[in-house]
C-alpha cells in the first residue's frame, strides 16, 4: 500500500504497489461502457431499420442500468468484489452476446431486444465505483487520492471519446452487432482481471472496519474519540455532491443537444464533433492540473467555486456569433468537468463509512447519468420552443445555483444517540496521524 511520504505526483499514485494492475484492468472493463451506446444503437437500427424501437431498447437499457447502479455497488459493498462482481459481469456479458446474436441478422423483434436489454442493464458490473473504492485503500494519503481521483476521471473521459471511434472503426469492416460481442468480451475479461488484483483480497474486512472520523472535524490536541463516530446516514456532505452531480450531468446533456441545434441552425452540422471534442479535451487537462495541485481550500468550498466556473462559460455559449466561437467556450467549460466531478467522489468518499463507500460513489455516478437523461429529454421539448441563448441559459442554471448547496454550512456529523461518545488522551508517540482532508 501507498505511503503518505510519497511524493505527491500521478507518477508516485501509478508507483503505489498493485494500483496499475488493478486501474488497468478496470480501464479495460470501462472501455466496453464507451462502446456499448453506439453499437447497441446501430445494431438495433440494422436488425430493425427502425429508429423508434433503437431508441425504446437504448432508452431501456440506459434507465435500468442507471436506476440500479446504487443496489449493485450495495451488493459490492455487502459482499465484497470478487463475490459480487463475477456473476454481475457473466450475466452482462451473456445477455451482451444474446443482443448481439439477435441482432445480427434483419427481422429483429424489438420485443426480443428489450426483454435482453433489461436484464443486461440491470447486471452492468459498477467498475468505476469499485475501482474509486480501491484507490482510496490503495492510496490512503488525501494528496495522492486526489490526483488518483483526478487520473481516473480523466481517463474514462478518454475512454468515451475512444469507445466510439473503435466502434467507427469496427463497423467499417464488420457488422455493428460485433460491437456487441466485443463489448462483451471487454468488460468480463476487465472484471476477470480486476478481482484477481491483490488489492481486492480482503475487501469484506476492510469495508467492516472502524468508521472513519468526518473530515470537517478537529481534533483537540492529544484527544480522540474512543469510539467510531457515525455518519447520519444520506449526511449533508454527501447529498451536495449528488446535488452537485446532478447538476453537472443536467448541464452536460443538456448541452450535447444544444450544440447540435446551434450548428444546425448555422447549417455547419459538421462543427458538433469538434465542440464536444473540444469539452472533452478540455476536462482532461482541467482534470490533470487540478489533481495535481494541492489544495487549502476545502473540498466543498471548491466545489462550489467549480461548479459556477463550469455553469458560467456554457452559459454564454449560447451568445456566440458562429458555431466556430462555440468550440473556445466548451474548452474552457470543459476545463472544470473533471475538477467537478473528482471533487464530488471526494467528498462522497470522505463522508460515507467503510461500509458504505462504494454504494456513495455510486450515487455519484448515478446522479450524473440520470441529471443527463432527464435533462436532455426536457431539451428536447424546449430548443424548439425558446431562444438558443435562453435554452443556454437555463442548461447551465441548475450548476450554477447548485453552489449554494455546495456552500451548505450545516455539514456535521450525527452520533448515534444509543452509543455515547467517549475521550481519551492519546499516550502513544507512535500514535496513526489523521489523514489530511484537504491535501
Amino acid at each position: 500500500m501507498s505511503s503518505s511520504s510519497q511524493a505527491p505526483s500521478y507518477a508516485a499514485v501509478l508507483r503505489t504497489r498493485y494500483a496499475c494492475r488493478t486501474f488497468g484492468a478496470a480501464l479495460l472493463g470501462r472501455l466496453s461502457y464507451g462502446m456499448i451506446s453506439l453499437s447497441l444503437v446501430l445494431a438495433i437500427k440494422e436488425a430493425t431499420d427502425s429508429y423508434a424501437v433503437a431508441g425504446t431498447v437504448m432508452a431501456l437499457f440506459g434507465l435500468t442500468s442507471v436506476f440500479l447502479s446504487p443496489a449493485r455497488a450495495g451488493l459490492v459493498d455487502r459482499h465484497g468484489p470478487r463475490r459480487a462482481l463475477l456473476p454481475m459481469a457473466s450475466a452482462y456479458a451473456l445477455l451482451l452476446t444474446g443482443l448481439a446474436f439477435a441482432t445480427s441478422r434483419p427481422g429483429a423483434s424489438g420485443v426480443l431486444l428489450g426483454l435482453l436489454a433489461v436484464p443486461a442493464g440491470a447486471c452492468t458490473p459498477p467498475l468505476g465505483p469499485v475501482m474509486r473504492t480501491l484507490w482510496s485503500d490503495l492510496v490512503p494519503d488525501r494528496q495522492l487520492l486526489q490526483r488518483a481521483y483526478s487520473l481516473d476521471a480523466v481517463a474514462e473521459e478518454l475512454l468515451f471519446v475512444t469507445g466510439p471511434l473503435l466502434v467507427g472503426l469496427l463497423v467499417q469492416v464488420v457488422a455493428p452487432s460485433a460491437g456487441l460481442a466485443v463489448s462483451a468480451a471487454l468488460v468480463l475479461t476487465g472484471s476477470l482481471t480486476l478481482i484477481s488484483s491483490p488489492a481486492v483480497r480482503g475487501w469484506p474486512a476492510r469495508r467492516k472496519g472502524p468508521v472513519r472520523p468526518e473530515p470537517s472535524e478537529s481534533f483537540v490536541a492529544g484527544v480522540r474519540p474512543a469510539l467510531p463516530r457515525r455518519l447520519l446516514q444520506g449526511g449533508s456532505g454527501l447529498r451536495q455532491a449528488i446535488a452537485v452531480s446532478a447538476a453537472v450531468g443536467m448541464c452536460l446533456g443538456a448541452f450535447d443537444l444544444l450544440v447540435i441545434a446551434f450548428a444546425d441552425a448555422y447549417e455547419e452540422p459538421e462543427v458538433v464533433a469538434w465542440v464536444l471534442a473540444a469539452l472533452s479535451g478540455g476536462s482532461a487537462i482541467g482534470g490533470l492540473v487540478y489533481g495535481a495541485i494541492s489544495w487549502r481550500a476545502s473540498s466543498r468550498l471548491r466545489l462550489a467555486f467549480l461548479a459556477v466556473a463550469l455553469g458560467l462559460p456554457l452559459a454564454a455559449t449560447g451568445l456566440s456569433p458562429h458555431p466556430h466561437v462555440l468550440f473556445l467556450w466548451a474548452a474552457l467549460g470543459g476545463l472544470f468537468v473533471a475538477p467537478a466531478i473528482t471533487t464530488a467522489y471526494l467528498i462522497a468518499d470522505e463522508c460515507a463509512d467503510p461500509a458504505g463507500r462504494t454504494r456513495a460513489g455510486a450515487w455519484v455516478n448515478t446522479a450524473f447519468n440520470a441529471g443527463s437523461a432527464g435533462a436532455t429529454a426536457a431539451t428536447g421539448l424546449l430548443v424548439s420552443r425558446l431562444p438558443l441563448p435562453v435554452c443556454f441559459a437555463l442548461a447551465a442554471a441548475p450548476v450554477v445555483l447548485s453552489a449554494a448547496t455546495a456552500l451548505n454550512p450545516s455539514h456535521r456529523p450525527t452520533l448515534n444517540a444509543a452509543a455515547p461518545i467517549e475521550l481519551e488522551r492519546e499516550r502513544t508517540p507512535d500514535a496513526e496521524p489523521q489523514p489530511s482532508v484537504d491535501g
